[in-house]
């Protein structure tokens, strides 16, 4: 960054607003004491209160040169938010084109940072979370935040102005004692910044092991049963590679939230039969929940209106329009935390399942308190996670990923795929977190440096089946992209069926699995990735 150009502090006491502004050095008036330091490659920004303040705004800003090939990439707000490099007069679409009754009708802006973020739809004004960076050729300015657990932070640039802004999500928070931003500033190859943000962080070292495996849900989506999961487990006998995970997904409860309601009809000897067959099979059983939320016609819903999370109008809070709609549940509530120990107890211990696909983890944290952040709230979602399933491991998903950060095992980096391309032309224009396999793969691209770091990345499915609405070429571009970028290769294929052809594909993905992309860069229209292995460099491109 060329200079600190500013750092604001704005909060209300006592019925009175404040702002102090500094340009590094401290500044004190009444109960409040503001202080900065920055060295050139990090910043930490101090508030101390003496006696209650409610905060407003926690803002840095930064003067930059953007040069006229600048690529600028800004993590989204969580796992299936589009995060992609755009040049300096790219552009970032909220949701205020769409009616309102749409929005209202799908809860559309439930799913990203809709409600707290402006989207000024301004070529340069771009925004996201946690970490970031500005790149010129092969040269990167990564920057990153280091107490993400204390509240998010936003990046944004505004590439007309010259300016890079650091601000945190704190808005709301009631204080008395200390607050802050901590971030750094990174200069230097792409390996250089991103291992220099994560040494930074101090991070355990990743354990997660690449995973090969099988999951439902693109198979059947939520139209499962114990016949289908055995035919489908059969069906993977046929691979010339063995499976790791056999992961049932959404379908085998009868209402989301309601764990312990096993829909018998589909699965008539209960989830403990189905995960002693995977593991006979000689894989690891995984299985599919959404814990922070419950669905509309749930008996949770039903039956504990007081786990339901409720805004500053007492209005429960939505968490999106999938099932019959769903609701947030309130992670400190004594008997959601009471109630979500034994679902994974039981989920772990009684029924054997060893890898557990944990999504809409994201609604833990839509609506702040007075007393936390959503940062605060997320961080304390992920730790409660983490201690219930000791014994099993944690593919995140639909998370924040500055939250997921060394607190899972493998993580989604991307939103789902879909049977075709990018979906129908007018689903075009909704939220970010929509379903696009063409957003899901250039997600698994550019978010592609926090494999082996963060956790192991999930790119989601690759498919080599016919009957599916993408040609050749884009099931190829998927499942290489699929193999070269992540950890986590699974498919939703019926394997039983592949053909020669086909074998001879998934071994040449398999080939993949063990290359190093050097670089990705996305011109005209078309993706080109390099990437070495074997001690050979090669390059592809793939038409988008």
């Amino acid at each position: 960054m060329n200079e600190l150009k500013q750092i604001t502090l704005k909060y209300t006491q006592n019925g009175s607003s404040f702002c102090l502004m500094t340009d590094g050095s401290a500044a004190q008036t009444g109960s409040v004491c503001f202080s900065a330091d920055w060295d050139g490659g990090r910043l930490s920004v101090q508030v101390s209160a003496s006696a209650e303040i409610v905060l407003e705004e926690l803002s840095a800003v930064f003067a930059y040169a953007f040069d006229e090939e600048e690529r600028i990439f800004l993590n989204g707000w969580q796992s299936w938010t589009d995060s992609v490099e755009h040049g300096i007069r790219g552009k970032m679409r909220g949701l205020d084109h769409l009616p309102r009754n749409i929005l209202e009708k799908y809860a559309l802006t439930q799913y990203g940072d809709y409600n707290f973020t402006a989207y000024p739809n301004q070529a340069g004004r771009l925004h996201g979370w946690t970490y970031g960076y500005l790149r010129r050729g092969e040269q990167f300015v990564l920057i990153g935040s280091l107490n993400e657990q204390d509240g998010f932070m936003r990046i944004e640039t505004d590439t007309e102005a010259g300016t890079v802004s650091l601000s945190k999500d704190c808005e709301g928070l009631h204080l008395q004692g200390d607050y802050g931003m901590q971030a750094v500033i990174l200069s230097g190859s792409e390996q250089a910044v991103f291992d220099g943000y994560f040494a930074a962080l101090g991070l355990p070292p990743v354990k997660s092991e690449p995973i090969f495996g099988y999951t439902s849900w693109y198979r059947h989506y939520a139209n499962i049963s114990e016949q289908k999961i055995i035919d489908d487990l059969l069906g993977l006998h046929s691979l010339d590679y063995r499976a790791d995970v056999f992961q049932v997904d959404d379908g085998w409860a009868t209402a989301v939230g309601d764990w312990f309601s096993v829909d018998k009809e589909k699965f008539p000897n209960g989830m403990d039969n189905i995960a002693d067959d995977i593991r006979k099979a000689k894989q690891r059983p995984g299985l599919w929940l959404a814990p922070f939320v419950c669905e509309e016609k749930s008996e949770i819903f039903r039956e504990h209106k007081d786990w339901i999370v409720t805004d500053r109008q007492g209005e429960f809070v939505r968490g999106g329009s999938n099932w019959s709609g769903f609701y947030a549940l309130d992670i400190y509530h004594p008997e959601v935390r009471a109630y979500l120990r034994q679902v994974f107890d039981t989920v772990i211990h009684a029924w054997g399942y060893a890898l557990l696909k944990l999504d809409f983890l994201y609604a833990a944290c839509i609506e702040p308190r007075p007393d936390k952040t959503r940062g605060m709230i997320m961080a304390d979602a992920m730790d409660f996670l983490r201690s219930v399933t000791k014994d099993a491991q944690i593919l995140g998903c639909g998370v924040p990923l500055g939250s997921a950060f060394g607190k899972v095992d493998y993580c989604r980096i991307g939103c789902d795929v879909s049977l075709d391309w990018d979906d129908k032309p007018y689903m075009r224009v909704m939220h970010r977190e929509r379903i696009s396999t063409k957003n899901s793969l250039l997600n698994s691209v550019f978010r592609r440096q926090l494999d082996g770091r963060a956790f192991g990345n999930d790119p989601d499915v690759f498919f080599l089946r016919r009957g599916i609405g993408m040609p050749a070429a884009q099931k190829q571009c998927l499942a290489e992209i699929n193999a070269l970028t992540g950890s986590v290769l699974f498919t939703s294929d019926d394997c039983a069926e592949y053909n020669d052809n086909q074998q001879m594909m998934l071994r040449q993905l398999m080939r993949l699995r063990d290359a190093e992309v050097l670089s990705a860069e996305v011109q005209d229209g078309q993706l080109t990735i390099r990437f070495r292995r074997g001690g050979k460099e090669y390059m592809k491109q793939y038409p988008l």
